[in-house]
């Protein structure tokens, strides 16, 4: 079964991609990022970024921040063992 990301974010051209993983028990997110573009008649994706896209990555990426701070439990949330 293919893994589903647990959210997305869209800025522009740009998209973070936020991924829910099992490490021992905890919940980790990692995240993608990528381009879209045109070639044509067709939609392709990147993961090459130039210096005009890096404005929105950065929002992008601290969107993807405050979206798994919000979703993480905070230490003081997390039961003692």
């Amino acid at each position: 079964m293919k893994q589903k990301p647990v959210h997305e974010i869209r800025i522009g051209s740009i998209k973070a991609t936020i991924w829910a993983n099992d490490a021992n028990g905890k919940v980790i997110h990692n995240v993608t990022f990528s381009r879209s573009y045109r070639a044509g008649e067709d939609w392709k994706k990147t993961s090459s970024f130039s210096r005009s896209h890096l404005g929105k990555l950065a929002e992008a990426i601290a969107e993807a921040d405050r979206w798994i701070a919000e979703a993480e439990p905070k230490e003081s949330e997390i039961p003692a063992a």
